[in-house]
């Protein structure tokens, strides 16, 4: 039977990548994002391996009723790859905008930990696998950067979930890639990491043999 693998964010970028990527090398997934349109489109693609459910990551109870609903239509949850994120338009401290603050540390952080609480129960019966998008940014420190401060959050709470999870035989996985060519910029950045490069590298550690547990994989681009 195909594993089946939940993404956050999935409409676009990174996250659409994934879904075609994870499709491609056997897996069955349940695409979550608020955009109804373009996840039905990816959806429909991809074709029955599919699920797209409209969902606001940051409700709790959206949440839980995405994963309900995945493990209905496919039998069990074996991954949740929690790539939902945004970034700040006000950069800095002094001139910031708490209004913006709120708003990134519930998507970034808020909705990484909704993902994880509601997904552990499913994952521990599968002894399956929790990864997240973290960020260069999570591993530098940037000048006044409240939005790399959410990343570092991320790459904190993704070891110590790792270290809960290997208690039970699960496995997390942060991916913490530079600048990547998606929407979440308003000029494209060709010469950059692709969607498809940080697509790859999910397949990769969901792919690993149990007694491998690929902790973080850092992507950098070439140029």
């Amino acid at each position: 039977m195909s594993k089946t693998l939940l993404i956050t964010g999935a409409s676009s970028g990174i996250g659409a990548a994934t879904a075609r990527a994870a499709s491609e090398a056997g897996w069955n997934v349940a695409l979550l994002a608020r955009s109804e349109d373009k996840l039905q489109a990816l959806a429909d693609e991809i074709g029955d391996a599919a699920l797209a459910i409209p969902c606001d990551v940051t409700k709790r109870d959206q949440i839980q009723s995405a994963i309900t609903q995945t493990v209905e239509r496919f039998g069990s949850l074996d991954a949740v790859y929690a790539n939902a994120g945004t970034g700040i338009d006000k950069p800095g401290v002094e001139n910031g905008d708490p209004d913006e603050w709120h708003d990134v540390i519930h998507i970034n952080i808020l909705a990484v930990l909704y993902a994880a609480h509601a997904s552990m129960p499913e994952l521990k019966k599968t002894k399956g696998m929790f990864l997240v998008t973290g960020s260069k940014a999570g591993r530098d420190h940037m000048k006044g950067s409240v939005y790399g401060a959410t990343k570092w959050f991320v790459q904190g709470f993704a070891g110590n979930l790792a270290e809960e999870m290997r208690e039970w035989g699960g496995r997390c996985t942060v991916i913490t890639p530079g600048m990547v060519n998606t929407p979440f910029f308003d000029e494209a950045k060709p010469d950059k990491l692709q969607p498809e490069d940080i697509a790859d590298a999910v397949v990769f550690a969901l792919e690993q043999p149990k007694t491998s547990s690929v902790r973080e994989i850092h992507l950098m681009p070439n140029d």
